[in-house]
């Protein structure tokens, strides 16, 4: 599949509710797997990428992945064998096998090493975006249609965040936090928890990005305040 063909799939995929959800792109082709990457990005989902199965591998033993899009021939340990592995270790992260080969044999084959679903390339990004979240919503608990705490709610389905009626305008970041404090309900959710959910391996933990954009999501929710600071543990949604 190449570059320009998934690009053209972009404007086609539909931005379907599911909660926030973290992605690891096994893909031996690179500019492949970085254009699935961004246009998954595109998608709310915060994604991470292994060039070879030993990189996968030590990925999935560090995060807590929702699904893993495998590559069925990748170098290194193969495909084959990482699918059994994660099955064998009994991690939660759902499998979306990919290959080259799409006869019903080679289907059947994927789906017997205890891969969740199986797609052959070439696709269409919209069909693969489908599945992956189909395959999240097997990982997460049931999450209604619409968040609500107070007099603020956030729609996921249609990206809208609205408070006593009046229309929050937030970055992609801002919302998926939001989203992620709002699907804690009332629980507290810490700094390690919101970079895992919301951004990606890049993100450094040693920086102010989640404090700075909580103070910007505040500041847009405006007053009375709805998140509070647990010290020494992270954020809650709460009102006085």
């Amino acid at each position: 599949m190449s570059q320009e063909s998934l690009c053209l799939c972009y404007a086609a995929s539909t931005i379907l509710h599911a909660p926030q959800m973290r992605v690891l792109i096994a893909e031996d082709d690179s500019e492949l797997a970085e254009v699935l990457a961004t246009g998954l990005r595109r998608e709310n989902m915060a994604v991470d990428i292994a060039l070879t199965g030993d990189v996968a591998e030590e990925k999935l033993t560090a995060t807590d992945y929702d699904v893993l899009v495998l590559d069925r021939d990748l170098p290194g340990i193969h495909g084959d064998d990482l699918c059994r592995q994660v099955v064998a270790a009994g991690i939660a992260t759902r499998i979306l096998m990919l290959t080259a080969a799409g006869s019903v044999g080679d289907r059947v084959a994927g789906l017997t090493l205890g891969a969740d679903d199986y797609l052959a390339k070439p696709f269409a990004f919209a069909e693969l975006v489908a599945r992956i979240r189909a395959l999240g919503r097997r990982t997460h608990a049931a999450v209604p249609p619409l968040l609500v705490f107070s007099d603020l709610s956030l729609d996921p389905a249609r990206l809208v965040a609205e408070r006593s009626g009046r229309r929050l305008h937030l970055t992609s970041k801002e919302f998926s936090v939001l989203e992620v404090l709002l699907g804690a309900r009332g629980g507290v959710v810490t700094t390690e928890q919101l970079l895992e959910r919301v951004w990606d391996e890049h993100a450094d933990p040693f920086t102010n990005t989640v404090r700075t954009t909580m103070m910007r999501l505040r500041q847009k929710l405006g007053a009375p305040p709805l998140i509070r600071t647990a010290p020494g543990r992270g954020y809650q949604m709460a009102s006085d």
